[in-house]
């Protein structure tokens, strides 16, 4: 038995930038943070021939071509793997969500299938495999960033190249930065689940035919992260807030999907208990919700409640520094 384990993400900055109809003309560049809850994938050698899968469903089937399930049927074609074999997922986090989950469980499945054939990947492999899979064999209207900090990790600036090459830099910041940004970052769950397949395909249609509105967007989400990095790397934690603030009604010109009218609503009351900024995390439209408080523990515990009464429920969470990771290898078991 083999299992692996992958981060699911929070987007700090320039999120939307690392979609190609954006990149491959104008280059991108976000940071996203790793965090502590993941997406597990078990391997396991069958006696029979057959495959079976199981994760919110069960299939069993005798051929590739008869998985339904999208991501497990093209990992173990690309690493032609036809037999024999019993595969199970589980997360701590419910699918649209915004936290990255999809790009989470293709790194999960590719690191646990690639230590099942005994070979070697490295981190950028992972990452890479996992967006070829999505981006180009699936065609998901997504980008890369959720694919590379699931395999890489820790809280991460990332650049990617018009020709789709990516550069991974961990941001330099002091320990005592880490603390207050973690000290300081709440996440709430909406308890709206929502696909954000529509909000992104309108808006990589958008790029490819360069309307303007939605390109100036972008350049200012990129800008804004870029500036992100430089405060972090500065200690000037509090700034990030107020970029937030900036980058949520930024991005609210993507699309009318991104906000309606309780995520206003909530934005609002989060404001006036003192969070200096937030965003909802992903395309938008529900799954969690970030928010930057640098109150004291008595106002904090305020917001807590004022942000509770309203449905909204808080997730415990730490930052993840390992990334993928194979947590269980026995292949005699």
């Amino acid at each position: 038995m083999i299992i692996s384990r992958s981060p699911v993400r929070i987007t700090l900055g320039g999120g939307g930038t690392d979609l190609p109809s954006y990149y491959s003309k104008y280059g991108g560049a976000l940071i996203a943070a790793a965090i502590d809850k993941y997406t597990l994938v078990t391997v396991h050698t069958r006696f029979d021939d057959d495959i079976k899968l199981n994760y919110s469903k069960a299939e069993q089937v005798k051929n590739i071509d008869e998985i339904k399930h999208n991501i497990f049927r093209e990992t173990l074609r690309l690493l032609d793997i036809n037999k024999g074999i019993e595969l199970t997922s589980l997360s701590d986090m419910p699918s649209s969500s915004g936290l990255g989950t999809s790009g989470s469980f293709a790194v999960a499945v590719l690191n646990a299938l690639h230590t099942y054939k005994k070979e070697f990947v490295s981190q950028k492999q992972l990452a890479e495999e996992a967006c070829k899979i999505e981006m180009e064999i699936l065609k998901e209207p997504i980008g890369k960033q959720d694919q590379y900090i699931a395999a890489f990790g820790g809280i991460t600036s990332f650049e990617f190249a018009k020709d789709g090459a990516v550069t991974v830099e961990p941001i330099k910041m002091s320990e005592e930065a880490r603390d207050e940004l973690h000290n300081n970052i709440m996440l709430f769950y909406t308890g709206i689940t929502r696909s954000a397949s529509d909000i992104l395909r309108e808006q990589d249609s958008k790029s490819k035919n360069d309307e303007g509105a939605t390109i100036d967007t972008l350049h200012e989400i990129k800008r804004i992260g870029l500036e992100t990095k430089t405060a972090f790397e500065q200690g000037n934690i509090d700034k990030f807030g107020e970029f937030l603030d900036v980058h949520w009604n930024t991005k609210k010109q993507l699309s009318k999907g991104v906000s309606n009218e309780f995520i206003d609503s909530c934005y609002e009351l989060a404001k006036n208990n003192g969070a200096l900024g937030g965003k909802i995390m992903g395309a938008g439209g529900g799954g969690f919700f970030m928010f930057y408080h640098n109150g004291n523990n008595t106002e904090k515990t305020t917001f807590i409640k004022e942000m509770s009464n309203k449905g909204l429920k808080k997730m415990r969470y730490d930052f993840d520094f390992e990334g993928s990771k194979i947590i269980l290898n026995m292949k005699n078991i």
